[in-house]
């Protein structure tokens, strides 16, 4: 079975907020073997509501709407759902008084306006809403059901796992959803897809998605079937082929992040890592720090902007500085050096270059990055050229840093 979210609200169209309600959502419904296929937004509007249900219900068996069930004028979505299946709305005495009686706990008095929130679509199923005021609703259209839900998070989980999720259940055939998440660093998301188009092409079911973003690719493997067995069957049966093909580019077979796949490393191996970093400004350390347990294995780190820092703290020779400037494969690895004498440490990574927009008193282009990692056996330096923003080219030199110590540690092995 497929199904579709649609969020409602003008203001989940600004900026400012994010529709967290179709993430639960998604997930609680993958669970049940139930494939999302379209999500959307749409304001405050009523024709424009009332056409986004009339499409979904015609090629979807599931229909989830959440927000818009408030007291106020510009709460439309009863109304657009009413209007989209040629159905009245029901005033309903009992939601009413119950709504009233709500506010006299708080002794508050009820406005006359609340009571829009006691209509109900004719032949729909009133969900009692435990956390708030808006009541939701459970229709029954031509094959397809809709689930109209209140819009604070809080209120939406509480109503969906209590009332509908009970009634899914008896709806839904059973269907396992299996996902396997291939993370490969170290290639391009082209030069990726033209290796395993060839492996993936050959299947609807497991679907294959390709993300990439600076330096991280993920390959992701949807597999629907009627047991997990199969579905871990099928799975095995593409993922294997392709893992083959990509080699040790793929670091993590389970969706972890890069940075906790080397804290894995280097907690396995007993080993230690500190950084100094330049063009990256700490974003390397930031890396290592956000993974719980990252105290076992990191030391700490040097931030050397300026080449008078660079010489004060990780004691790179103002000789060196000189002849070849700040951005050279001798000043990372001298930088990487410093760092692990200074530090003590199993592993030393550094990172130099240059991030733009403007190039300073550097004479390299932006985008030129020195990266190096230095241990007990020497130093290994590799020079890259990153396209894009101050911020891209920054992400992709951590990324790179990272998998560059993680070939290091494993090569040892």
């Amino acid at each position: 079975m497929n199904a579709e979210i649609v969020a409602v609200g003008s203001e989940m169209l600004t900026p400012e907020r994010v529709d967290t309600n179709s993430l639960y959502l998604t997930g609680e419904l993958n669970n049940l073997g139930v494939e999302v296929v379209t999500k959307c937004v749409i304001g405050d509007h009523l024709e424009r509501l009332r056409d986004a249900v009339r499409h979904a219900i015609a090629r979807s068996e599931i229909l989830i709407i959440s927000g818009g069930l408030g007291p106020t004028e510009d709460d439309l979505t009863r109304e657009a759902v009413a209007n989209a299946l040629d159905r009245k709305l029901i005033f309903h005495q009992e939601i009413s008084d119950a709504l009233e009686q709500r506010f006299a706990r708080l002794n508050r008095k009820m406005a006359e306006v609340n009571k829009r929130q006691a209509f109900v679509i004719d032949g729909a199923a009133i969900l009692p809403n435990e956390r708030g005021t808006a009541p939701g609703q459970w229709v029954e259209e031509s094959g397809a059901v809709l689930m109209l839900l209140p819009g604070p998070p809080h209120e939406l989980k509480a109503m969906f796992e209590r009332e509908c999720l009970p009634r899914l259940a008896r709806l839904v055939p059973r269907l396992v959803i299996r996902t396997v998440c291939l993370r490969v660093a170290g290639m391009g998301e082209s030069d990726l897809d033209q290796l395993i188009a060839p492996v993936y092409k050959g299947y609807q079911n497991p679907a294959t998605t390709i993300l990439a973003a600076s330096g991280d690719i993920q390959v992701y493997l949807r597999a629907r079937c009627a047991t997990e067995a199969e579905a871990d069957a099928l799975l095995r049966e593409v993922a294997g082929p392709i893992e083959l093909l990509l080699g040790d580019r793929v670091y993590s077979r389970n969706g972890e992040t890069l940075e906790a796949v080397v804290g894995g490393l280097l907690r396995h191996h007993r080993a230690t890592v500190s950084v100094a970093e330049s063009l990256t400004g700490g974003m390397l350390g930031e890396r290592f720090t956000s993974v719980a347990g990252s105290s076992q294995y990191f030391i700490g780190g040097f931030i050397t902007y300026t080449n008078e820092m660079k010489i004060e703290m990780l004691g790179v020779a103002p000789e060196l500085l000189d002849k070849v400037g700040a951005v050279s494969r001798g000043v990372a690895e001298a930088m990487a050096v410093g760092a692990r004498h200074r530090t003590k440490s199993t592993y030393a990574l550094s990172v130099t270059g240059v991030a733009g927009p403007a190039t300073g008193a550097e004479t390299a282009p932006v985008g030129t990055t020195f990266i190096s990692v230095a241990d007990d056996t020497g130093t290994e330096v590799l020079e890259r050229q990153f396209l894009g923003d101050r911020t891209r080219i920054r992400n992709f030199a951590s990324q790179v840093a990272l998998d560059l110590l993680r070939r290091r540690i494993k090569s040892r092995t």
